[in-house]
């Protein structure tokens, strides 16, 4: 079996957990059994049905005041109680911010390695682990931000990992009602220690999410200035994607730090990245290499985003960018 940690967002799951489900159920394939979910806090009907539409065949459901708030370490005893029960062979979650830390902790609780940021199976698994034993997992990874692929061996079970944003497409199957078991596990003190215990109105970020968005559009030091972002932000409202900088914008003061995309900012995989004005040094390239398409916008032929980008418009993002705006607004009506 394998389980799958599932975040929700306004009574559903996010993209990326249904991306993971996606991966677990193609997991399910190499190791046999099916694929359950675990989920903590509200459970809609709703929910279930949307899990089951996706392969999920058991949804497991933590309740209990340990969970009225968010806390890595009490989610990761919610967790460790469904592996002791179940006895999985991995666990499953998406490469968020949340489904990250839950599982270091469920790695250190466990003592078994953990794979962080997986984009794939690797050849081989169920062959000779090295440590005189078989079965063991074999995934393929990112490394140094993106720069790289690397395989890594999980001898261990159950196998601990998260799936990198969009790494793989949430793909639907015929459904087949989920049983719901819940549960309400015991969680120690220490556990409660670091709890999210309030949470404050952010300020409007016109320009997305830039992990989760499919669409990216980027700014650099062409831009000019603070007033120079008006038609980027316009492409990226147009195509229903994310505003993002590079380090040097921030820096300047021209856009705030958490639209910044680099080896210091958000690491990004989206199926569009157009980055405009922007040179490539390699701590951008670190936070954008796992973009599937990348489009260069660049008065520079020679600068280094130029000629790594999938494709390459030599031109003032100035003058290209409001013409882009202008075409995607006539084809519209």
């Amino acid at each position: 079996m394998i389980l799958t940690l599932v975040q929700t967002d306004g009574g559903g799951a996010t993209e990326v957990s249904l991306e993971a489900v996606t991966f677990a159920r193609t997991l399910a394939k190499r190791t046999g059994g099916p694929v359950h979910a675990l989920v903590i806090g509200p459970l809609p009907q709703e929910l279930v049905d949307q899990l089951a539409g996706y392969g999920v065949t058991e949804v497991h459901h933590a309740t209990g005041e340990a969970f009225s708030a968010y806390g890595g370490a009490a989610w990761a005893a919610a967790v460790q109680a469904v592996v002791a029960a179940a006895d999985p062979d991995a666990v499953v979650a998406p490469g968020s911010p949340r489904g990250l830390e839950v599982m270091a902790h469920l790695a250190a609780r466990l003592d078994v390695p953990m794979a962080a940021n997986v984009v794939g199976l690797g050849e081989g698994d169920g062959q000779d682990d090295g440590e005189g034993g078989t079965g063991a997992l074999r995934l393929v990874r990112q490394v140094m931000g993106g720069a790289a692929l690397e395989e890594m061996l999980l001898p261990r079970r159950p196998a601990v990992l998260t799936v990198a944003g969009h790494a793989v497409e949430a793909e639907q199957v015929p459904p087949v009602p989920a049983a719901v078991r819940e549960f309400s596990p015991e969680v120690a003190e220490a556990d409660l220690v670091t709890r999210v215990v309030s949470t404050e109105p952010a300020e409007p970020d016109l320009s997305g999410a830039l992990t989760s968005a499919r669409v990216v559009v980027g700014a650099g030091r062409g831009a000019g200035g603070a007033d120079g972002f008006g038609h980027v932000a316009e492409l990226a409202e147009l195509l229903g994607g994310a505003l993002g900088v590079s380090r040097v914008v921030t820096s300047m003061g021209w856009r705030p730090h958490h639209e910044q995309i680099g080896q210091t900012g958000s690491r990004i995989s989206p199926e569009l990245y157009i980055a405009c004005g922007i040179s490539g040094a390699i701590q951008h390239w670190a936070g954008c290499a796992s973009s599937k398409t990348i489009l260069a916008v660049n008065t520079d032929e020679n600068a280094p985003m130029v000629t790594k980008a999938t494709y390459a418009v030599i031109g003032d993002m100035h003058e290209v960018v409001p013409a882009i705006n202008a075409e995607i607004r006539r084809r519209r009506g």
